[in-house]
C-alpha cells in the first residue's frame, strides 16, 4: 500500500490527541477502529506505529533538515524531468487540472475522514516512444480533532508494447500540517501492467515502500478493471472496480466499486459526479482491515484539459 501509508495518514488524528497528555502513547493491541464501531468515534485507525518507541515515549521525528533536503530534491527531479520534456521541441505536452469534492476520504479501502477537497494538475507527452508524465495533487479533509492537508508528488514512465502497455511510477507524499512536522512523509514506486480484453480495461499494479516512517517495503497489490459507456456525444457512464491485496501479510484488504458519469460540456472541460463502495475482505484476525465496515460515499469532480 504501502502499510506506512496508512500508518501516516491515521497516526496523525491520534498522535494529536494524545499530545495533550505530555507524551505521545499508543492504544492497547485490542483496539478497534472508528469504522468497526467503537466507542470513540473520532480515532480513525492505524495499522502500527510509525516510529519507535521507547519506554512508551515518543522518539523525535527524523531530522527536518534531512527531510526537507529529500523534499527539495524530489521537487528538483520533478523540476528536471519536466524541463526535459518542455525541451523537446517535438513534443506535444498536454495538461489538465482538476477539482473535486468527496465526502468521505477512503484511501484503498480505509475511511481516513470526511468533507474532502482536492485540487490537482497534470502533464503528460510522449518522449522517443515512451509516455510520460507528472503531476502533482493537493487535498485537505477532517478528521477529528482537526483539519489535515497531504501534497503528493508524482511521475510516470509507460511503454506501450502491443500487448500490454507497461509503467513505472514514483510518488511522494508529504502531510504538511503533520505532528513532528515533515515526519510522517513517504514514498513509494509502483510497477504496473495494463491491457484491453474485449472492451474492458484491466490493469495490475505493485506498490512498493521505498522511504516511510517505519521500516519500509510493505506491499500493496491491486488489480483494477473499467469500462466506458457512451451515452451521447458528451456524456459516458464510467464503471470501475479495484481489488487489494496485502503482499507482506498475505490478506485481501478490499474491493472497491465505482460509478460515474462523465459530462463533457465543453470540448477541454469535464464533470463528473460519482458514487463508490467499498468492502472489506480481510478474513484474517491479525490484519487492520480484519472487521472494518463497509464504505460508501460520493463525490464531484471538474477537470479541464488543455
Amino acid at each position: 500500500m504501502g502499510l506506512a501509508l496508512v500508518r501516516a495518514r491515521q497516526t496523525r488524528a491520534k498522535i494529536y490527541l494524545d499530545k495533550s497528555l505530555g507524551l505521545v502513547k499508543y492504544l492497547p493491541s485490542g483496539w478497534q477502529p472508528a469504522n468497526i464501531g467503537t466507542p470513540d468515534a473520532n480515532h480513525k485507525p492505524s495499522f502500527s506505529e510509525p516510529q519507535r518507541l521507547s519506554q512508551g515515549r515518543y522518539q523525535q521525528p527524523k531530522n527536518n533538515n534531512n527531510t526537507m533536503q529529500n523534499y527539495c530534491k524530489t521537487i528538483g527531479a520533478l523540476a528536471a524531468a519536466s524541463a526535459l520534456v518542455a525541451g523537446n521541441a517535438s513534443a506535444e505536452v498536454e495538461y489538465e487540472i482538476h477539482t473535486g469534492y468527496s465526502t468521505d476520504y477512503i484511501f484503498r479501502g480505509l475511511d481516513l475522514g470526511t468533507d474532502l477537497i482536492e485540487v490537482g494538475i497534470a502533464a503528460s507527452t510522449e518522449v522517443a516512444g515512451f509516455g510520460v508524465s507528472a503531476g502533482a495533487w493537493y487535498a485537505t479533509w477532517d478528521n477529528a480533532p482537526g483539519d489535515f492537508e497531504e501534497l503528493d508528488l508524482f511521475a510516470e514512465v509507460s511503454k506501450d508494447l502491443g500487448f500490454a502497455t507497461f509503467a513505472v511510477g514514483y510518488i511522494y507524499y508529504h502531510f504538511p500540517n503533520s505532528v513532528g512536522a515533515t515526519g510522517f512523509d513517504a514514498q513509494e514506486i509502483y510497477f504496473s501492467a495494463s491491457k484491453e480484453f474485449f472492451g474492458v480495461e484491466t490493469s495490475l499494479t505493485y506498490f512498493w515502500e521505498i522511504e516511510d516512517v517505519g521500516s519500509g517495503s510493505d506491499g500493496y497489490l491491486e488489480a483494477g478493471a473499467s469500462k466506458g459507456f457512451e451515452l451521447s456525444p458528451c456524456l459516458t457512464l464510467n464503471t470501475g472496480a479495484k481489488l487489494g491485496y496485502l503482499v507482506e501479510e498475505g490478506d485481501l484488504a478490499h474491493l472497491t466499486t465505482k460509478v460515474s458519469l462523465d459530462w463533457a460540456f465543453t470540448e477541454t472541460a469535464t464533470l463528473s459526479p460519482y458514487l463508490a463502495h467499498s468492502w472489506s475482505l480481510s478474513d484474517t484476525p491479525t490484519s487492520f482491515y480484519f472487521g472494518s465496515k463497509n464504505e460508501f460515499w460520493g463525490g464531484v469532480s471538474l477537470a479541464v484539459s488543455f
